[in-house]
């Protein structure tokens, strides 16, 4: 029988990471600043939290990370600018960003780890249950992760995260969960977590990705969580209590998916998220594609 929980409306974006591995664009860049085709990495991201049905969204920010704010706020200047050339498309593509949602901004001060970011999240929070969406995985919109995973936190209730079969080569990059299977094909029970397993020691091959449907008990445990792998404190280890006793907040499952993920946090997989989502708009893609497939033919010539 299908249980009563809470309505989620809130999601969670944790921003305030430094961005290392984009230097030097990143210097006085935020990383979720860097466009993805003609967008920021971080609107997509907004943008699918609010077709989730998510329209209040807190951003967990740093320094320098004003420019995040900046996107999401109107631009008088910019729209009046735009208006007098009387470029409606451009000046519908500009609001777009500053009417998606209602914004809000906290700083996490020092950085000390996913799980700290999430745990600055608590006031504006408080006791429902809400999402968290990284900035580093892109979901394509047409697999609609997100709207799965709160389904199945109504059903449920408890917690909910997203979860997606690697290779065993690459388990090592990831939190891993051990799983049991449900009566429903993609979703599973998760009994453990760890992260960043070595492949010998990893439970399965199912990674934890960057989206979490969370129930508000995440929060007491996070304040006593310690410093774990990289001296930060981790919300996989955080989810393992949750998993490990359902009664301080009710049962950990997971949604396994098999859609179109695009990776932004790494550079090479960024190059590659931007040349799919180009090739798939309908604007760009014809063109972007006869020229895609003339380079490589060159480059396999000259091979």
């Amino acid at each position: 029988m299908t249980q009563s929980h809470p309505r989620i409306s809130k999601a969670v974006i944790p921003a305030a990471g430094l961005g290392t591995r984009f230097l030097p664009a990143t210097k006085a860049t935020p990383k979720e600043m860097l466009p993805v085709v003609d967008k920021p990495a971080i609107q997509y991201v907004v943008e699918e939290a609010v077709s989730a049905g998510l329209d209040d969204v807190l951003m967990i920010t740093g320094r320098n990370k004003r420019p995040l704010e900046d996107h999401f706020d109107r631009n008088y200047e910019l729209e009046s600018a735009l208006e007098k050339k009387r470029d409606a498309e451009r000046l519908a593509k500009v609001r777009e960003s500053s009417d998606l949602a209602t914004m809000h901004y906290v700083r996490q001060g020092d950085p000390r780890g996913l799980g700290h970011a999430v745990l600055c999240a608590a006031p504006h929070v408080g006791h429902e249950p809400f999402a968290v969406l990284l900035g580093d995985d892109l979901i394509d919109p047409r697999d609609p992760l997100l709207q799965r995973m709160i389904e199945v936190q109504e059903q449920h209730g408890g917690s909910v995260i997203a979860l997606m079969e690697v290779a065993p080569e690459q388990i090592h990059l990831y939190g891993c969960a051990a799983v049991e299977g449900t009566a429903d094909g993609d979703v599973v029970r998760v009994t453990g977590l760890v992260e960043k397993p070595d492949p010998a020691d990893a439970p399965s091959h199912y990674a934890v990705i960057g989206r979490y449907v969370l129930d508000p008990h995440i929060f007491d445990i996070l304040r006593k969580t310690e410093p774990g792998r990289g001296g930060e404190i981790q919300l996989t280890d955080a989810l393992q209590q949750l998993a490990a006793d359902e009664k301080v907040g009710g049962p950990v499952h997971g949604v396994v998916f098999q859609g179109r993920r695009y990776d932004t946090g790494d550079r090479g997989d960024y190059l590659r998220a931007i040349v799919r989502l180009a090739c798939e708009r309908e604007d760009l893609g014809p063109d972007f594609r006869t020229w895609l497939r003339s380079y490589v033919a060159e480059e396999m010539q000259q091979s």
